[in-house]
């Protein structure tokens, strides 16, 4: 795996967010977005991981950035599953090197969009044993989560957010309600936040995810500018 994109906070780290990019995208594509959320989050460090160069099914198999093999659209994805357990390895290979840095894990957040949020669910809810400061999911789905899976209490007791765009035609918004509904059946506190958009992000999701981060990294709101 290429090294990590890192983008280090204005102020001494305490916390740590893992963003994992999507299919075909690569470890710049959320710069944007964690230099927008640092403006807030100013002891969060950002690690921006790269995907693997590798063929994909689907796309005739042209070679692109890809956490694992897409195999098949319908019914429900049909993915190479060797190829999630590896890039959820490396995600927990990067939680560990953040924890080894000094930055306590319930302070550590993970956070991936559409394909990386695929590695993102699958790691923290089925791999990682330990304490997480929660998840982020954007515009994204499950496929390793059943509705009968049984997760650890640490696991239980993360929070998520999922955000989603009502009007997406690369991941349908059923699938990303589907792992909500299946993570609120296991008892965790997960939201559920949809937006007029299609397979994007816009800058209302941006301030809800600051939000969200800041609330739990006990982060205060900045204050407004004085004008004399």
């Amino acid at each position: 795996m290429s090294e990590p994109l890192i983008l280090q906070p204005t102020l001494a780290a305490d916390a740590c967010v893992i963003w994992l990019h999507g299919l075909g995208a690569d470890r710049y594509d959320f710069l944007p977005v964690a230099e927008a959320l640092q403006e807030r989050l100013r002891s969060t460090r950002f690690v921006l991981p790269q995907a693997p160069t590798r063929a994909v099914t689907i796309n005739g198999g042209w070679a692109m950035p890809s956490w694992y093999d897409i195999l098949a659209m319908s019914p429900a994805r049909a993915i190479n599953h060797e190829q999630l357990e590896e890039s959820a390895q490396q995600l927990i290979s990067l939680i560990e090197a953040q924890r080894n840095s000094g930055i306590d894990p319930a302070r550590i957040f993970l956070a991936g969009f559409s394909q990386g949020g695929a590695v993102v669910l699958h790691a923290a809810f089925l791999r990682w044993q330990g304490p997480l400061g929660g998840v982020i999911a954007l515009s994204t789905y499950a496929p390793t989560f059943s509705d009968d899976m049984q997760l650890a209490d640490t696991q239980k007791q993360l929070s998520v957010l999922c955000l989603h765009g009502r009007f997406d035609d690369v991941v349908q918004p059923a699938m990303g309600r589907t792992a909500h509904d299946q993570l609120a059946a296991c008892g965790v506190a997960v939201q559920w936040r949809d937006y007029p958009m299609a397979h994007e992000v816009l800058p209302e999701e941006i301030r809800d995810i600051a939000d969200w981060l800041a609330q739990r990294l006990n982060t205060p709101m900045p204050r407004a500018e004085k004008h004399t």
